[in-house]
């Protein structure tokens, strides 16, 4: 009796683990394309960028219009545009990452679950004379148990810490690029 119902929690185990295989797939595959599209979108803005760019320099015919297309504001124009690029792209990576993480975290609550239910199970019948066997073993299972929560939380932690350093590393490029065009105006007042 005690080994059909271990094999039917490995079956029901499994089960699970391909159906979390099946749905993490399908956020792989929606977030490639979402970024393939963020992709496609940038290379036709950038190839529009570029005929754009060809134009204005086949049209320079002395060293002073040359000298307007290499404004500071042209690379500002296009340090946006990059960091808009990053924001977008970051989006999507993050959204992908909550989805995995929130699958992982089901999986670990399941899994947490059907050991708990199992350890229950198998010292439920467990022969006259080896209580204290099952009560010491049983502590080491909670503690155990207690301690993985601990490292699940520093991972949770050291996440959101991640994520906070990113969000921190786009705002500064961003700052930097608002904080130069400025700098730049007043070259010109000079």
């Amino acid at each position: 009796m005690f080994q059909n119902q271990l094999n039917n929690q490995i079956s029901q185990a499994q089960a699970k683990a391909v159906e979390n295989a099946k749905y993490l797939a399908q956020v792989a595959v929606e977030s490639a394309k979402e970024l393939a599209e963020i992709n496609q979108a940038a290379a036709k803005d950038a190839l529009v960028v570029a005929q754009d760019a060809s134009a204005q320099l086949l049209a320079v015919k002395d060293a002073q219009q040359l000298a307007k297309l290499a404004q500071p504001e042209t690379a500002q124009e296009a340090a946006k545009y990059t960091a808009a690029y990053q924001a977008k792209v970051n989006k999507v990576v993050r959204n992908g990452n909550k989805e995995v993480a929130q699958v992982v975290e089901a999986s670990i609550d399941d899994a947490r679950a059907d050991m708990v239910k199992f350890v229950k199970e198998a010292t439920k019948t467990a022969p006259a004379g080896s209580e204290a066997f099952v009560s010491a073993f049983k502590t080491a299972f909670e503690t155990s148990l207690q301690q993985f929560d601990q490292v699940r939380a520093s991972a949770t932690d050291a996440l959101a810490n991640f994520e906070k350093s990113v969000d921190a590393a786009l705002a500064n490029i961003q700052g930097q690029y608002a904080v130069a065009k400025p700098a730049a105006k007043s070259r010109k007042a000079a």
